[in-house]
């Protein structure tokens, strides 16, 4: 039996780990666009930019230029709702620096 007063190894790092605490910035992408110079110089407000995604594909969450997760957008309810948020679909193996 486990003694309850020991965290477990996998929990053990975080608390000692000074970095655990420091925020990261994470890029959600959620497509791209490739118009020609030309028609981008013709946009104004308004004009509508396809982008080379649906919107129920997949978003690919970003730290840099490392992918780290893909998602799906949804919204926030109760008090925030309309606030954008991503339910995760998939997570790399950041542990062992596998995407």
């Amino acid at each position: 039996m486990m003694d309850s007063s020991t965290d477990s190894p996998s929990r053990q790092p975080e608390a000692t780990n000074p970095f655990s605490s420091v925020p990261i910035e994470i890029t959600i992408s959620v497509g791209k666009a490739r118009p020609l110079i030309r028609d981008l110089l013709k946009l104004g407000k308004d004009a509508v930019l396809p982008l080379d995604k649906r919107v129920d594909d997949p978003v690919e969450l970003y730290v840099g230029d490392r992918l780290i997760a893909r998602g799906e957008l949804e919204e926030l309810e109760g008090d925030q709702k309309g606030q954008l948020a991503v339910r995760l679909t998939e997570v790399a193996d950041l542990k062992d620096g596998i995407a």
